[in-house]
């Protein structure tokens, strides 16, 4: 399916004007506003403005996906099917072999696969100390997960993975592995790791959702021993927050069984008594699928080509470099990950860190509430390996749960993270380390209280309306 690429004119030199809402002012305590600084961009990208035009102009053409006879139905059934060829060619995936399977986002595409994938009795996955919940707890509804550890900066032991494949390799079905870390930025050496498993006749799944926004991602042909059998990532971490989120998988893994969710589109016949299921990927996407948030993401890669990851990485390398060398010099700061700003080839703009003596979750609030930054404390859905960095004993651990479960989240162990993007700049950098240097120097202004329910500090008497900046 041949299509002319309509090009944005985007460079990482003009990129910044095109982030939807990147000049919003946004209330501080002492009543001023300031422009928003957004460093939580390892959790939710804002959307581009060639993805919101795209999305606006499809949307007068938009119509019913698949078997519709209209013109509009047509039209939207082929872009629908052509942003499959957009996302194969981003990843260097062959169609022929592998099949694009659109759904709501990574999280979904990991279960879709946990679920999908042939686990003989009493397999075992390798995973990693390291991964998001979402690539660990799919595995345990299926299997046996045992964790591959990390080091003491939350590197992953390769030696321990070829120990435990040495160990365990005839029950293992499956290793997976994040390509890059939410929390320390660590980014894994995917394909050596491709190369150890398929060594011992182990596949690997991938969960791409902080890689493939910053790095170059390559599946690599199926006879290449360092290729990606199966690949997982979410729109909404690049530029596209409308939705989608893609699985990318071997077509034999998905040959024999019905699929986890049925319904309509998945077959080609249906009685009283029996179904014969569809082709791939249909078979796969019951039910109506999110072709404006496919379209979306379709043209956010078609940016991000444009752009060039070699570009992207580039430039966030520029801004992690820059941030941690001021870090560094901080007093009563740990940083969590890589502190060495002149090795970066394996270190993406994820920033970790505490402030002694003062709760991540206050730390954050003061920097949104005097600072006008948006950043993200706590676990980062990652409470395993946040614990392993924080060396939290058993005895913290079983404190904390205990807390938990009676609703008491207050002065929970956690971190503050900051996450860089393309449009972010040193100037954004600047800014946040003037309101971080004071509140190392304990020099902020409001007086905060913490609401044990959340965990999270309001300054005390203050609230705002959000309806006064957006109503519904």
């Amino acid at each position: 399916m041949d299509a002319q690429v309509e090009k944005s004119g985007c460079t990482l030199e003009t990129i910044r004007q095109q982030v939807v809402g990147v000049e919003k002012e946004v209330p501080l305590l002492d009543g001023r506003t300031t422009r928003y600084i957004y460093f939580d961009n390892a959790a939710s990208t804002p959307i581009l403005q060639p993805v919101l035009d795209a999305v606006n102009e499809f949307m007068e053409w938009y119509s019913s996906v698949h078997r519709g006879t209209g013109f509009k139905s047509r039209l939207a059934t082929h872009f629908h099917e052509y942003s499959r060829e957009v996302v194969a060619r981003f990843v260097n995936v062959d169609l022929d072999h592998h099949t694009v399977i659109f759904g709501k986002n990574a999280t979904e595409a990991i279960n879709k696969l946990a679920h999908r994938v042939d686990m003989p009795p009493e397999s075992i996955v390798l995973c990693t100390r390291m991964e998001h919940h979402s690539n660990d707890l799919p595995w345990r509804q299926r299997a046996r997960v045992i964790h591959v550890e990390v080091d003491e900066q939350g590197r992953l032991i390769e030696e321990d993975l070829i120990a435990k494949l040495e160990k365990y390799h005839r029950k293992v079905a499956l290793f997976a592995v994040t390509g890059a870390s939410n929390v320390t930025g660590w980014v894994n050496d995917v394909h050596r790791l491709a190369e150890i498993c398929h060594s011992y006749g182990v596949k690997i799944m991938v969960d791409a959702a902080q890689w493939i926004p910053h790095r170059r991602v390559d599946m690599k042909p199926q006879d290449d021993p360092q290729h990606i059998d199966f690949l997982a990532f979410s729109a909404h971490k690049i530029y596209a927050p409308l939705g989608a989120g893609v699985l990318i998988a071997d077509k034999d893994a998905f040959a024999e069984g019905p699929p986890d969710l049925v319904g309509g589109g998945t077959v080609d016949v249906v009685s009283l008594d029996y179904a014969f299921w569809t082709a791939l990927p249909e078979r796969e996407e019951a039910g109506s699928p999110n072709t404006v948030g496919i379209v979306a993401l379709a043209k956010a890669l078609q940016v991000m080509e444009e752009l060039g990851m070699e570009n992207v990485a580039a430039h966030e390398a520029r801004l992690t470099r820059y941030a941690l060398e001021r870090l560094n010099r901080m007093p009563n700061l740990t940083i969590y990950g890589g502190t060495d700003p002149d090795h970066l080839e394996n270190r993406m703009g994820v920033i970790a860190f505490n402030v002694e003596g003062v709760p991540n979750a206050l730390t954050a609030a003061i920097l949104g509430w005097e600072g006008g930054i948006g950043v993200r404390n706590g676990c980062f859905c990652a409470h395993p390996y946040i614990k392993h960095l924080l060396r939290v004993n058993e005895q913290q651990e079983r404190a904390m749960e205990e807390r938990i479960l009676r609703g008491d989240r207050s002065n929970l162990p956690g971190a503050v993270r900051v996450s860089f993007g393309i449009y972010n700049t040193e100037a954004e950098i600047d800014a946040f380390l003037e309101v971080l240097e004071r509140i190392v120097r304990r020099e902020w202004e409001g007086e905060y209280v913490e609401d044990s329910r959340t965990g999270e500090f309001h300054p005390r008497g203050v609230e705002i309306p959000m309806e006064r900046y957006f109503a519904l």
